[in-house]
């Protein structure tokens, strides 16, 4: 086993360690400096002791209701870019039956404990089977958003599709949602994550609402394409 690989394995342990505790802004800059020193004291790429987490901040679809955790598209995605060749912690911070609301209320001490490089917000949905009110719905986003990009944190929005409960209008109107948010803030759009999969009873499980663990690989392929262009590859290899 080379340095190089004893030393990552040592900076995955720090990470997880560092991240469990609070420490203000400019601490986090200082941890930054001395990893960056560190990398040059020992050869190593200096990439390696990026803070390069990803954030995944959304509802039961990415929390994995009804299924091994160990099997879900967040998971998933790990292994992904672990064999693409991406040094990328992904952490899971989707909490089932989640709205906007409750996403605003945690978004800023989430993004403070992570310190993410990207952040994947996939809400919305519960508030939409609730019917509740769009512009609440687009105001919330737009704070999640905004309290993102203020931490340098590149986004991703995930967009959201519900069934058709509260007419054609109410849906057109929800969808467009995501388009105006993902250009008023000029961040990536992502299409509905359960894309070909909502509508195939092979892949749903009995409620209709949440996917099977058959359909995880699925759902990874239509975050995917959409994630790369967001990553910075590691040449640390």
């Amino acid at each position: 086993m080379n340095k190089y690989v004893i030393l990552m394995a040592c900076i995955k342990t720090l990470r997880t360690a560092i991240a469990s505790l609070y420490f203000t802004q400019k601490a986090h800059q200082w941890i930054r400096c001395l990893a960056l020193l560190l990398a040059i004291s020992t050869g190593i790429n200096p990439n390696a002791f990026a803070n390069n987490t990803i954030l995944i901040y959304g509802d039961s679809l990415s929390a994995g209701y009804g299924i091994d955790i160990n099997v879900g598209w967040v998971s998933l995605l790990q292994n992904k870019l672990l064999e693409s060749g991406y040094n990328y912690q992904v952490v899971n911070a989707s909490i089932s039956g989640e709205t906007t609301a409750g996403g605003r209320h945690r978004i800023n001490e989430a993004l403070k404990k992570h310190q993410p490089e990207i952040i994947i917000i996939e809400l919305g949905g519960n508030d939409g089977l609730r019917g509740m009110e769009l512009k609440q719905i687009k105001d919330n986003l737009s704070f999640m958003i905004t309290a993102s990009l203020n931490h340098d944190a590149n986004v991703l929005l995930m967009s959201i599709e519900i069934p058709p409960n509260y007419g054609p209008r109410y849906n057109q109107k929800f969808s467009q949602n995501y388009d105006v948010l993902a250009h008023e803030h000029a961040i990536s759009l992502a299409p509905f994550l359960l894309k070909s999969v909502a509508t195939d009873p092979a892949y749903m499980q009995a409620d209709g609402i949440h996917p099977k663990a058959n359909a995880q690989g699925m759902i990874l392929k239509n975050v995917w394409p959409f994630l790369t262009p967001l990553l910075n590859q590691s040449i640390g290899d």
